[in-house]
C-alpha cells in the first residue's frame, strides 16, 4: 500500500465515523426511515449535478441492465443495511455499532469463499475471520451498549446490525460476480437514485410530522450525513480504489470505529468500556490477518 494513500484513508474513515455519530443524533429526533430518505434524496442531487454538468465527461446512465442491477443493489445493498444499522442506533452507541460493522469484511470474505470460485480462504484468513467474528460475539455476550443510561444492550440492536451486514455482504458478492463490467461510478449513482426513490414513498406518511421535530442541529446532521458521509464518501472511496487499490479501501475499516467512538464520547456522552476495547482489538486484529496475509 502506498504511503501517499494514508491521508485519503484517514479522511474517508473520519467521514464514515462522524456520519455514524450524526446518524445516532438524528434518529433521536426523527424515524430512521425518514432520516435515510432525506439523506438519499440530498445525496442523489449531488450525482444529478455531476451528470447534468457532465463533469469528467460523465453522462447519465441509460443501460437497462445497469438499472435493474442497481435496483437490487439499492434495495438490498444500501437501503436494507442502512435502515437496519441506523435503526440499531436507537439501542446502542455509535461506537459499538461502528465496531460491529467493522467486522463486515470478514462476513464478505466468508460468503465469497462459499459462492465465488476464485475467492478461497487461506488458513491465515480463516483465523482472521474467526477473530473478527469472535470480537463481535464477545461484545454481544457482554451486552455492550456504549450508552451511559443502559447497563446492557438490547439484543435487537445486535441482530439488526448482523442482518444488515449479511444483506450488504451478499450484495457485494452479487456485484463482484455479475457487475464487474459496469462503471463503478455509474453503479454508485444509480443505487443512490434507486434508494431515494424507494424510500420516499415508504416515509412519505411520516415525513411532514418528522420534519417538525428537526431543529437546526438536526438538519445540519442530516445534511452532513448526506453530503459528507454519502456523496463525498462514495466519490472518495471510488478514488481510493481506482488509484490505490482494494487494500487501501479496506484499511478505512480500521479508522471508522476509533473516530466514531471518540466523537461519540465527546458529542453524545457515549461510553467506551474495556470490553468494547477488547472486542475492537479482536476485530481489528482479525482484519489485519484478512487484509495483509
Amino acid at each position: 500500500m502506498k504511503t501517499k494513500s494514508l491521508p485519503y484513508i484517514v479522511t474517508l474513515g473520519v467521514l464514515y465515523g462522524t456520519t455514524m455519530v450524526a446518524s445516532r443524533f438524528s434518529v433521536a429526533l426523527i424515524k430512521p426511515a425518514t432520516y435515510i430518505s432525506l439523506r438519499m434524496m440530498i445525496a442523489s442531487l449531488g450525482f444529478l449535478v455531476i451528470y447534468g454538468l457532465r463533469l469528467g465527461g460523465r453522462r447519465f446512465p441509460h443501460s437497462k441492465k445497469l438499472w435493474k442491477q442497481a435496483a437490487l443493489l439499492g434495495i438490498f445493498g444500501t437501503i436494507t443495511p442502512m435502515l437496519l444499522i441506523v435503526s440499531s442506533l436507537q439501542y446502542q452507541s455509535s461506537g459499538v455499532t461502528s465496531v460491529l460493522v467493522t467486522s463486515s469484511p470478514a462476513i464478505t470474505i466468508l460468503m465469497a469463499h462459499l459462492f465465488l470460485h476464485d475467492e478461497k480462504i487461506t488458513w491465515i484468513k480463516g483465523i482472521g475471520i474467526t477473530l473478527a467474528l469472535g470480537g463481535g460475539l464477545f461484545l454481544a455476550i457482554r451486552g455492550e451498549s456504549g450508552l451511559p443510561d443502559l447497563s446492557a444492550a438490547k439484543p435487537i440492536g445486535y441482530i439488526m446490525v448482523l442482518v444488515g451486514m449479511l444483506s450488504g455482504s451478499a450484495m457485494t458478492i452479487y456485484a463482484r460476480k455479475y457487475m464487474g463490467e459496469q462503471n463503478v461510478f455509474d453503479v454508485a449513482g444509480a443505487r443512490i437514485f434507486v434508494s431515494a426513490m424507494v424510500m420516499i414513498p415508504w416515509s412519505i406518511y411520516f415525513l411532514r410530522e418528522d420534519i417538525r421535530h428537526l431543529n437546526v442541529m438536526g438538519w445540519e446532521a442530516v445534511f452532513y450525513a448526506a453530503v459528507s458521509g454519502t456523496f463525498i464518501a462514495i466519490l472518495l472511496d471510488f478514488y481510493n480504489v481506482k488509484h490505490f487499490g482494494a487494500t487501501a479501501s479496506a484499511m478505512v475499516s480500521y479508522v471508522v470505529p476509533i473516530v466514531a467512538s471518540f466523537i461519540g464520547v465527546i458529542l453524545l456522552h457515549e461510553t467506551v468500556t474495556l470490553g468494547m476495547l477488547a472486542g475492537m482489538v479482536l476485530i481489528l486484529t482479525g482484519l489485519v490477518l484478512i487484509n495483509v496475509f
